[in-house]
């Protein structure tokens, strides 16, 4: 199964590739989609789609597994934020992958066995994970691949398949809660 992972944002948007087989993983590819400072939303919603519908004709993945939003102090960012996962999820739909959302807590419980784990935890279980020489650089790139480490998991276990069922919400696909 091939797992594309996404830290979403407006900033930085990481993306991470990963091949789950059996109990093994191997990293496709990674990296982050980066938008400049002081261009119009539209212009930065657009280059993000653009560049992730690019990656996803190269890398073929066979879902994709978004980080669900959490924000708790300023509201401003997480709407851009917010505008930014839209613009991934629409992406998702028109190449018809299904898509999966973890929370955070979830994302560091199957990552590192702890929900509240720290950012260093995590890096340095997804270079293990992944047999990595060195953390991905930017943090949102390992966030990325974390998540999709996440999803092969979580979501491709039979009580994972069971729970995390896709289904269609709006014509998008959501993770069935």
């Amino acid at each position: 199964m091939i797992i594309l992972g996404i830290d979403p944002g407006i900033a930085i948007v990481g993306w991470g590739i990963v091949s789950y087989e059996g109990s093994r993983f191997r990293p496709v590819a990674y990296g982050a989609v980066q938008t400049k400072a002081g261009l119009p939303v539209e212009e930065r919603l657009s280059h993000i789609y653009e560049s992730l519908s690019s990656i996803i004709e190269k890398y073929k993945p066979d879902a994709i597994a978004v980080e669900e939003l959490f924000f708790s102090s300023n509201v401003t960012t997480g709407i851009v934020v917010a505008e930014a996962r839209g613009v991934i999820l629409l992406c998702a739909h028109q190449h018809h992958i299904d898509v999966f959302e973890y929370t955070p807590m979830q994302v560091k419980q199957a990552v590192v066995g702890y929900g509240k784990a720290e950012k260093r935890q995590i890096m340095a279980m997804v270079t293990m994970l992944l047999g990595l020489d060195a953390p991905p650089k930017p943090d949102d790139t390992a966030d990325a691949l974390a998540i999709a480490v996440c999803h092969a998991h979580t979501g491709t276990s039979a009580i994972g398949q069971y729970y995390n069922r896709p289904t269609k919400i709006g014509g998008i696909s959501k993770e069935k809660r």
